[in-house]
């Protein structure tokens, strides 16, 4: 709910279990008043204080008064160059060479539903389920204005944010920095949250106290990175899973970001998230405007666990696309792990005849389908079949697929060339490099100029051809290295600060496209495994590779990190062969099969390579994640332990929305002698329901949370055990 005081120019958005309020000061600077735990509402300015700071500048318009300055109160939208020497929201250079901004209140505007942003992704909501407000400011010697708008989901705790900056003047301006949205906060006794990693081991958190300075994370690797996701959290000190204020702030965007926080001298801190200002600078010309992409706030007072679960109801409902949302996701196999390149189209075939009758409904076809791939070192950019490894191409083998009862998938990695390829030989110059220096590679690999339609366009084309050959049910999205060497041929020397963020918009437009020429393709994100695992990917990819480790051991700390903000059924997840192919490790099927659980659920092995009573397993694996589908992607989720820090085991559970279905997930550790009896606390479930557990006894709901269930003394590592609740 917006309330809007036109008269004293207070604006305050109400959700279920928050309040966010902004106001127009005297001086038309629009003051972050309040945000946190839902209120009365009224005029919360009294909660900003103002004093004859030393050393802190004055605005002109202040006069005499010396407790008024920039650099003390909270804004919405920081500034710079006038007064604020804390972290800015917006920089602009302008004609005369200033870089500066200074930006005031002109006007606002009510809309019902949520706002839209061309080619960017976004939020989505109707009249019924969320309201959109628009904040007008204007910087009036720059002639800029800024359009800050607001999404608000009251049922979901979620507050959107957007910027708009339009040139209303008659020469060109530059943007040297557009952040999505800037939090102020009164105070800095908070703890920060970031998700840090690197290939195969992604998205640990990271939980530090705020300290003098500035503290972030961000990346420049032209992707929002294995290395740091753009997802962060503030919250307080003692803030544990189910107790105290948190806040979490997720920025809709796949390439360079930042998310930075200072602390500042009067123990306040200010948050500020967007596009990383590394080699980003945006000409507007008179008349033009820039849009930033979007930031997801959601605050949550009762703690860690709410806030994820408002952030996994907000994605699955309002971020992921239809057909695909709420839709089910059907059980796959891959063959990369099984095979890598060497394979052909009888093989897959007899990879079907043996998958099918367990139950695994898609095959995909990953690397090595195309061109003249053997290896890494050739054929990305000629996406035509290899008509050796598979005579007669899609036509041909779709339906052999088809005929056993499974749908088909291929991979594809769009963005990348190879220097021996026939399109690089044709085009050199459509790869990212440098006039004069030698690129460098990845994975024997370029990267293609995106940010130039006419290269999307030729890839586009071959890949719709393909895809038209068919019936093909599944796309995997590939991208297996960063960007260096980011120049582009088809943009002047001075806009050049351009590339990285085209880019991405070229990587959407083209996601888009593919969207809306195969509606009925369900697109599955990878980048390395999770390399570009964030929100941005998620409003076009439904499910994203977690990580290329699928090992269950190291999973059980990648999938705990990711379920801070991501739900279960944007995770892909598959068990996959022992020894792992990631660090050799050896863990029981039934284990592999529990972690993988929680994800979207498939198989990356060779089904020939297993037993008898393998494939029994396998089998039942399946038929057990069929049967509690529902519950298992969209329960409501709990960590019910830390695997970084607490003892012999990690567990999980989803609870149905009406309490009366729960799946508990526990993996043990390595086992010692002697060990002792272990109880185990759920959480989530009716304390005035009685559940039975496995079919078997049954506990007061209230005793499962509080006394706990008893934990069985394991014989051997990493064993896992499963229960399904049901109430009686």
């Amino acid at each position: 709910m917006i309330l809007l005081d036109k008269e004293n120019r207070i604006f305050t958005l109400h959700t279920q279990n928050t309040t966010y309020q902004m106001k127009a000061d005297r001086h038309n600077v629009l003051v972050h008043t309040y945000y946190g735990p839902r209120v009365s509402g009224g005029d919360l300015s009294y909660l900003v204080r103002y004093a004859d700071r030393a050393c802190a500048p004055n605005p002109s318009e202040a006069g005499l008064d010396r407790t008024y300055s920039l650099n003390t109160i909270p804004q919405e939208y920081s500034t710079c160059g006038v007064g604020d020497f804390r972290l800015p929201s917006i920089e602009l250079e302008l004609p005369s060479g200033s870089c500066s901004a200074d930006l005031r209140y002109a006007g606002c505007e009510l809309r019902p539903g949520k706002y839209a942003l061309e080619g960017l992704p976004a939020f989505r909501g109707t009249e019924d389920e969320a309201e959109t407000l628009v904040l007008l400011l204007e910087d009036a010697a720059a002639q800029v204005r800024v359009e800050l708008y607001y999404g608000v989901f009251e049922a979901y705790d979620l507050i959107t944010r957007a910027v708009r900056v339009v040139n209303q003047g008659p020469q060109a301006v530059r943007l040297r920095q557009c952040a999505s949205l800037c939090l102020d906060f009164l105070r800095s006794d908070l703890d920060l949250i970031t998700f840090n990693g690197c290939h195969l081991m992604e998205r640990s958190p990271d939980r530090a106290p705020l300290r003098s300075g500035i503290q972030g994370v961000g990346s420049v690797r032209g992707t929002s990175s294995h290395q740091h996701n753009p997802f962060v959290l503030l919250c307080d000190r003692n803030a544990s899973e189910d107790y105290g204020l948190c806040y979490g702030a997720l920025l809709l965007y796949s390439g360079n970001f930042q998310a930075q926080v200072e602390s500042s001298q009067y123990d306040n801190a200010r948050l500020v998230m967007g596009i990383n200002p590394y080699q980003f600078c945006w000409t507007l010309e008179p008349g033009q405007h820039f849009t930033a992409p979007e930031g997801a706030l959601v605050c949550s007072p009762g703690g860690l666990g709410q806030m994820s679960r408002q952030y996994h109801r907000a994605i699955r409902e309002h971020l992921i696309q239809d057909p695909c949302a709420g839709a089910r996701r059907p059980v796959l196999i891959n063959n990369w792990e099984a095979t890598y390149f060497d394979f052909d189209a009888d093989k897959l075939v007899d990879f079907a005849k043996t998958a099918a009758p367990l139950g695994v409904e898609l095959l995909v076809m990953d690397d090595g389908w195309f061109g003249k791939r053997d290896d890494d070192n050739s054929g990305l950019g000629d996406w035509t079949v290899n008509q050796k490894k598979l005579p007669g191409g899609l036509e041909a083998l779709v339906p052999r697929i088809q005929a056993l009862g499974m749908s088909f998938g291929i991979w594809i990695e769009p963005e990348m060339i190879s220097e021996d390829s026939d399109l690089y030989r044709e085009h050199p110059d459509w790869a990212l490099r440098i006039p004069g220096r030698t690129p460098a590679r990845g994975r024997n690999q370029l990267v293609l100029d995106f940010s130039r339609s006419e290269i999307r366009q030729h890839v586009y084309g071959q890949i719709k051809a393909v895809l038209s050959s068919a019936d093909i049910a599944y796309v995997k999205w590939d991208m297996n290295r960063s960007l260096s060497d980011v120049w582009s041929a088809a943009l002047p020397a001075d806009r050049q600060g351009e590339v990285y963020h085209r880019y991405v918009l070229g990587v959407y437009e083209m996601l888009d496209q593919l969207r809306r020429d195969f509606p009925h393709i369900l697109i599955e994100g990878c980048a390395g495994g999770g390399g570009r695992f964030d929100a941005g990917m998620l409003y076009y990819t439904p499910q994203i590779w977690c990580s290329d480790n699928t090992d269950a051991i190291d999973r059980l700390r990648i999938q705990y990190g990711t379920s801070f903000c991501y739900p279960v059924s944007t995770m892909g997840a598959h068990v996959s062969a022992v020894p792992n192919e990631a660090n050799g490790r050896v863990t029981p099927l039934e284990t592999r099969g529990t972690v993988a659980m929680s994800g979207t659920f498939g198989y990356e092995m060779d089904p020939n390579k297993t037993t008898l009573e393998e494939r029994e397993a396998i089998k039942q694996q399946i038929a057990f994640f069929k049967e509690h589908y529902d519950l298992i992607q969209q329960g409501d989720y709990y960590r019910l332990t830390d695997p970084f820090t607490d003892g012999p085991h990690t567990a999980w559970e989803q609870v149905a929305p009406d309490r009366r279905e729960a799946l508990v997930s526990l993996v043990s550790g390595t086992v010692h002698a002697a060990a002792p009896f272990l109880t185990l606390r759920l959480k989530g479930l009716d304390p005035q329901l009685t559940y039975q557990v496995n079919g078997g006894a049954s506990y007061p709901g209230d005793v499962l949370m509080n006394a706990g269930y008893p934990l069985p003394v394991f014989h051997g590592d990493y064993q896992s055990l499963q229960l399904y609740l049901r109430a009686l």
